[in-house]
Protein backbone atom coordinates (compact mmCIF):
# COMPACT_ATOMS: atom_id res chain seq x y z
CA UNK A 1 0.00 0.00 0.00
CA UNK A 2 1.20 3.77 -0.59
CA UNK A 3 1.89 5.49 2.56
CA UNK A 4 3.45 8.64 3.91
CA UNK A 5 6.05 7.73 5.98
CA UNK A 6 9.57 9.08 7.92
CA UNK A 7 12.53 7.50 9.12
CA UNK A 8 13.66 9.76 12.14
CA UNK A 9 12.49 12.55 14.00
CA UNK A 10 12.48 15.72 11.88
CA UNK A 11 11.30 18.44 10.07
CA UNK A 12 8.66 18.43 6.80
CA UNK A 13 12.48 17.51 4.64
CA UNK A 14 12.03 14.04 5.88
CA UNK A 15 8.26 13.13 5.05
CA UNK A 16 8.66 10.27 1.86
CA UNK A 17 5.33 8.80 -0.06
CA UNK A 18 6.80 5.22 0.19
CA UNK A 19 5.04 1.49 -0.29
CA UNK A 20 4.43 -0.73 3.08
CA UNK A 21 2.73 -4.18 3.74
CA UNK A 22 -1.05 -3.83 4.15
CA UNK A 23 -0.90 -4.30 8.15
CA UNK A 24 -2.61 -7.69 9.63
CA UNK A 25 -6.10 -7.51 11.28
CA UNK A 26 -5.79 -8.60 15.09
CA UNK A 27 -8.76 -10.07 16.59
CA UNK A 28 -10.44 -6.80 18.35
CA UNK A 29 -9.27 -4.90 15.31
CA UNK A 30 -11.09 -3.63 12.37
CA UNK A 31 -9.00 -2.78 8.83
CA UNK A 32 -10.15 0.43 7.13
CA UNK A 33 -9.97 1.57 3.70
CA UNK A 34 -8.47 4.91 4.30
CA UNK A 35 -10.48 7.58 2.21
CA UNK A 36 -9.58 10.76 4.10
CA UNK A 37 -7.63 11.13 7.40
CA UNK A 38 -6.78 15.09 9.06
CA UNK A 39 -4.20 16.98 10.15
CA UNK A 40 -4.01 17.95 13.84
CA UNK A 41 -0.90 19.81 15.13
CA UNK A 42 0.51 17.22 17.28
CA UNK A 43 1.18 14.93 13.97
CA UNK A 44 4.55 16.89 13.26
CA UNK A 45 4.92 17.56 17.16
CA UNK A 46 5.54 14.04 16.85
CA UNK A 47 7.55 14.03 13.60
CA UNK A 48 9.64 16.69 15.78
CA UNK A 49 10.42 14.58 18.63
CA UNK A 50 8.38 16.16 20.59
CA UNK A 51 6.73 13.67 22.78
CA UNK A 52 9.30 11.15 22.48
CA UNK A 53 9.77 11.35 26.49
CA UNK A 54 5.96 9.77 26.31
CA UNK A 55 5.15 7.85 23.55
CA UNK A 56 7.63 5.07 21.68
CA UNK A 57 8.91 5.54 17.86
CA UNK A 58 9.08 2.12 15.57
CA UNK A 59 10.50 3.61 12.34
CA UNK A 60 9.44 3.97 9.67
CA UNK A 61 6.31 5.86 11.06
CA UNK A 62 3.30 6.28 9.25
CA UNK A 63 2.02 9.56 11.15
CA UNK A 64 -1.82 10.22 11.49
CA UNK A 65 -4.32 9.63 14.44
CA UNK A 66 -7.71 10.77 12.31
CA UNK A 67 -9.33 8.65 9.51
CA UNK A 68 -12.49 7.97 7.79
CA UNK A 69 -13.04 5.44 5.39
CA UNK A 70 -14.79 1.70 4.59
CA UNK A 71 -14.32 -1.28 6.98
CA UNK A 72 -11.95 -3.76 4.58
CA UNK A 73 -11.72 -6.06 6.97
CA UNK A 74 -12.52 -7.37 11.06
CA UNK A 75 -11.47 -9.73 12.86
CA UNK A 76 -12.89 -12.38 14.68
CA UNK A 77 -13.89 -10.40 17.74
CA UNK A 78 -15.66 -7.42 16.20
CA UNK A 79 -19.43 -8.16 15.97
CA UNK A 80 -19.77 -4.40 16.20
CA UNK A 81 -18.49 -3.64 12.68
CA UNK A 82 -18.94 -5.68 9.19
CA UNK A 83 -17.05 -5.54 5.81
CA UNK A 84 -18.50 -2.65 3.80
CA UNK A 85 -19.02 -0.44 6.37
CA UNK A 86 -18.67 3.57 6.23
CA UNK A 87 -16.39 4.39 9.73
CA UNK A 88 -14.49 6.97 11.64
CA UNK A 89 -12.02 6.76 14.30
CA UNK A 90 -9.34 8.38 16.65
CA UNK A 91 -6.74 6.04 15.76
CA UNK A 92 -4.11 6.79 18.18
CA UNK A 93 -2.12 3.97 19.48
CA UNK A 94 0.60 3.22 22.20
CA UNK A 95 3.29 3.45 19.87
CA UNK A 96 3.78 5.88 16.71
CA UNK A 97 4.02 3.47 13.79
CA UNK A 98 0.79 2.59 11.93
CA UNK A 99 -0.83 5.73 11.48
CA UNK A 100 -3.72 6.96 8.94
CA UNK A 101 -1.61 8.56 6.10
CA UNK A 102 -1.81 5.42 4.48
CA UNK A 103 -4.34 3.34 2.20
CA UNK A 104 -4.96 1.03 4.93
CA UNK A 105 -5.17 1.75 8.69
CA UNK A 106 -6.10 -0.77 11.44
CA UNK A 107 -8.27 0.21 14.18
CA UNK A 108 -9.31 -1.32 17.80
CA UNK A 109 -12.99 -2.33 17.57
CA UNK A 110 -13.55 -0.01 20.43
CA UNK A 111 -12.57 3.05 18.90
CA UNK A 112 -14.67 3.10 15.69
CA UNK A 113 -18.17 4.90 14.49
CA UNK A 114 -20.22 4.37 11.76
CA UNK A 115 -20.81 7.37 9.97
CA UNK A 116 -24.37 8.70 9.57
CA UNK A 117 -25.09 8.63 5.72
CA UNK A 118 -25.72 12.57 5.84
CA UNK A 119 -21.93 13.41 6.67
CA UNK A 120 -19.55 13.33 4.22
CA UNK A 121 -16.14 11.36 4.83
CA UNK A 122 -14.15 14.76 4.81
CA UNK A 123 -16.58 16.02 7.55
CA UNK A 124 -16.04 12.85 9.47
CA UNK A 125 -12.29 12.54 8.93
CA UNK A 126 -12.28 16.25 10.36
CA UNK A 127 -13.92 15.21 13.46
CA UNK A 128 -12.48 12.78 15.55
CA UNK A 129 -9.25 14.11 17.63
CA UNK A 130 -10.71 17.90 17.64
CA UNK A 131 -14.28 17.03 18.74
CA UNK A 132 -13.29 13.95 21.42
CA UNK A 133 -11.26 16.47 22.80
CA UNK A 134 -13.88 19.27 22.52
CA UNK A 135 -15.97 16.95 24.65
CA UNK A 136 -13.53 16.41 27.54
CA UNK A 137 -12.92 20.08 27.80
CA UNK A 138 -16.63 20.97 27.65
CA UNK A 139 -17.01 17.44 30.32
CA UNK A 140 -14.01 18.65 32.40
CA UNK A 141 -15.03 22.12 33.24
CA UNK A 142 -18.43 21.55 33.96
CA UNK A 143 -20.03 24.01 31.40
CA UNK A 144 -23.35 24.28 31.94
CA UNK A 145 -26.53 27.24 31.38
CA UNK A 146 -25.32 30.36 32.21
CA UNK A 147 -21.74 29.75 32.69
CA UNK A 148 -19.86 32.67 31.16
CA UNK A 149 -16.93 30.67 29.01
CA UNK A 150 -13.72 32.29 27.92
CA UNK A 151 -12.26 29.99 25.09
CA UNK A 152 -8.84 30.75 23.82
CA UNK A 153 -7.97 30.13 20.31
CA UNK A 154 -12.11 29.32 19.79
CA UNK A 155 -11.90 29.37 16.18
CA UNK A 156 -9.26 26.74 16.04
CA UNK A 157 -10.04 23.10 14.76
CA UNK A 158 -10.69 22.32 18.47
CA UNK A 159 -12.05 25.96 19.89
CA UNK A 160 -14.70 25.78 16.64
CA UNK A 161 -16.32 22.61 18.18
CA UNK A 162 -15.70 23.78 21.73
CA UNK A 163 -17.21 26.82 21.24
CA UNK A 164 -20.75 25.20 19.58
CA UNK A 165 -21.07 22.38 22.22
CA UNK A 166 -20.68 25.36 24.72
CA UNK A 167 -23.12 27.13 23.27
CA UNK A 168 -25.50 24.22 23.19
CA UNK A 169 -25.19 23.54 26.86
CA UNK A 170 -26.66 27.26 27.41
CA UNK A 171 -23.23 29.37 28.18
CA UNK A 172 -22.58 31.98 27.26
CA UNK A 173 -18.84 32.21 25.13
CA UNK A 174 -16.46 34.63 24.77
CA UNK A 175 -13.46 33.33 22.06
CA UNK A 176 -10.29 34.59 20.98
CA UNK A 177 -9.48 35.28 17.29
CA UNK A 178 -7.58 37.15 15.00
CA UNK A 179 -10.19 39.38 13.78
CA UNK A 180 -10.47 37.65 9.94
CA UNK A 181 -12.23 34.93 11.83
CA UNK A 182 -14.46 36.99 13.83
CA UNK A 183 -17.86 37.01 11.53
CA UNK A 184 -17.31 32.42 11.97
CA UNK A 185 -17.28 32.97 15.51
CA UNK A 186 -20.16 35.28 15.41
CA UNK A 187 -22.31 33.13 13.52
CA UNK A 188 -21.73 30.36 15.88
CA UNK A 189 -22.65 32.04 18.76
CA UNK A 190 -20.18 33.34 19.96
CA UNK A 191 -18.89 36.90 20.98
CA UNK A 192 -15.07 37.40 19.13
CA UNK A 193 -12.45 39.38 20.73
CA UNK A 194 -8.97 40.07 19.71
CA UNK A 195 -6.09 37.76 21.35
CA UNK A 196 -2.59 39.54 22.31
CA UNK A 197 -1.46 42.45 24.33
CA UNK A 198 -4.84 43.95 26.29
CA UNK A 199 -6.92 40.70 26.11
CA UNK A 200 -8.23 40.77 29.84
CA UNK A 201 -9.34 44.75 29.24
CA UNK A 202 -11.51 43.63 26.32
CA UNK A 203 -12.61 40.54 27.97
CA UNK A 204 -13.24 42.68 30.72
CA UNK A 205 -15.38 45.05 28.84
CA UNK A 206 -17.90 42.14 27.92
CA UNK A 207 -17.78 40.48 31.09
CA UNK A 208 -16.60 43.18 33.74
CA UNK A 209 -16.88 40.75 36.89
CA UNK A 210 -14.91 38.02 35.02
CA UNK A 211 -15.73 34.20 33.77
CA UNK A 212 -16.73 31.16 35.33
CA UNK A 213 -14.85 28.82 32.83
CA UNK A 214 -11.46 29.42 30.73
CA UNK A 215 -10.58 26.96 27.91
CA UNK A 216 -6.60 27.34 26.84
CA UNK A 217 -6.39 25.45 23.94
CA UNK A 218 -3.28 27.39 22.44
CA UNK A 219 -0.72 27.71 25.79
CA UNK A 220 0.80 30.67 26.66
CA UNK A 221 -1.96 32.47 28.35
CA UNK A 222 -2.11 31.29 31.65
CA UNK A 223 -1.23 34.64 33.02
CA UNK A 224 -4.55 36.46 31.29
CA UNK A 225 -6.97 33.17 32.18
CA UNK A 226 -5.89 33.49 35.66
CA UNK A 227 -6.65 37.21 35.99
CA UNK A 228 -9.78 37.28 33.96
CA UNK A 229 -11.20 33.10 36.00
CA UNK A 230 -13.51 34.38 38.55
CA UNK A 231 -13.04 32.96 42.42
CA UNK A 232 -14.22 29.51 42.42
CA UNK A 233 -14.00 29.28 38.27
CA UNK A 234 -12.37 26.32 36.18
CA UNK A 235 -9.82 26.21 34.24
CA UNK A 236 -8.60 23.71 31.71
CA UNK A 237 -5.71 23.30 28.85
CA UNK A 238 -4.74 21.24 26.10
CA UNK A 239 -1.74 22.71 25.83
CA UNK A 240 -0.26 23.88 29.46
CA UNK A 241 0.37 21.29 32.02
CA UNK A 242 1.37 24.33 34.31
CA UNK A 243 -2.22 25.12 34.78
CA UNK A 244 -2.54 22.44 37.43
CA UNK A 245 -0.35 24.39 39.66
CA UNK A 246 -3.18 26.74 39.73
CA UNK A 247 -6.40 24.11 40.10
CA UNK A 248 -6.63 24.10 36.75
CA UNK A 249 -6.83 20.40 35.12
CA UNK A 250 -4.60 19.48 32.23
CA UNK A 251 -6.99 17.62 29.32
CA UNK A 252 -5.81 14.32 26.95
CA UNK A 253 -8.10 12.21 25.31
CA UNK A 254 -8.26 8.75 24.60
CA UNK A 255 -9.76 7.47 21.48
CA UNK A 256 -13.44 6.14 22.07
CA UNK A 257 -16.09 5.08 19.94
CA UNK A 258 -19.19 5.53 21.18
CA UNK A 259 -18.49 9.08 22.04
CA UNK A 260 -17.24 9.90 18.85
CA UNK A 261 -20.78 7.93 17.63
CA UNK A 262 -22.67 10.88 19.05
CA UNK A 263 -20.40 13.48 18.25
CA UNK A 264 -20.94 12.12 14.27
CA UNK A 265 -24.86 12.12 14.86
CA UNK A 266 -24.72 15.75 16.00
CA UNK A 267 -22.85 16.84 12.74
CA UNK A 268 -25.76 14.64 10.68
CA UNK A 269 -28.39 16.69 12.44
CA UNK A 270 -26.98 19.68 11.90
CA UNK A 271 -26.58 20.75 15.50
CA UNK A 272 -22.67 20.98 15.28
CA UNK A 273 -20.57 22.29 12.04
CA UNK A 274 -17.24 20.77 11.42
CA UNK A 275 -14.89 23.45 9.65
CA UNK A 276 -13.07 21.88 6.97
CA UNK A 277 -10.51 24.89 5.42
CA UNK A 278 -8.98 22.43 2.25
CA UNK A 279 -8.96 19.14 1.32
CA UNK A 280 -5.21 18.26 -0.04
CA UNK A 281 -4.02 14.87 -1.54
CA UNK A 282 -2.26 12.95 0.48
CA UNK A 283 0.81 13.30 -0.69
CA UNK A 284 0.91 17.04 -0.19
CA UNK A 285 1.21 15.86 3.57
CA UNK A 286 4.41 18.66 4.06
CA UNK A 287 2.17 21.53 2.33
CA UNK A 288 -0.90 20.07 4.87
CA UNK A 289 1.50 19.91 7.98
CA UNK A 290 2.75 23.83 6.48
CA UNK A 291 -0.64 25.37 6.86
CA UNK A 292 -1.60 23.89 10.08
CA UNK A 293 2.02 25.06 11.68
CA UNK A 294 1.49 28.54 10.43
CA UNK A 295 -2.16 28.76 11.35
CA UNK A 296 -3.27 29.95 7.87
CA UNK A 297 -6.11 27.21 8.02
CA UNK A 298 -9.31 28.34 8.87
CA UNK A 299 -10.52 25.15 9.88
CA UNK A 300 -9.18 21.55 9.54
CA UNK A 301 -6.93 20.21 6.76
CA UNK A 302 -7.78 16.93 5.24
CA UNK A 303 -5.70 14.49 3.12
CA UNK A 304 -7.85 12.82 0.40
CA UNK A 305 -6.69 9.28 0.21
CA UNK A 306 -8.78 7.34 -2.25
CA UNK A 307 -12.18 8.00 -3.15
CA UNK A 308 -14.61 9.31 -0.38
CA UNK A 309 -18.43 9.63 0.21
CA UNK A 310 -19.66 12.93 -0.06
CA UNK A 311 -22.86 13.85 1.50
Amino acid sequence: MRAITYDQYGDDSVLQLTERPVPKVGPSEVRIRVTRASVNPVDWKIMSGGLDPMLDAHFPVVPGWDVAGVVDAVGPDTPEHAVGDRVAAYARKQVVSGGTFAEYVTVAVDDVAAVPDAVSDDHAAALPLAGLTAQRVLETLEIGSGDVVLVHAASGGVGHLLSQLAVTAGARVIGTASARNHERLRALGVEPVEYGDGLVERVRELAPEGVDAVADLVGGVLDDSLALRRDGGRLASIADASVEEHGGRWVWVRPDGPRLAGLLDEVAAGRLHVEVDRVVPFEQTADAFAASRDGSAAGKIVLSVSDAVVA
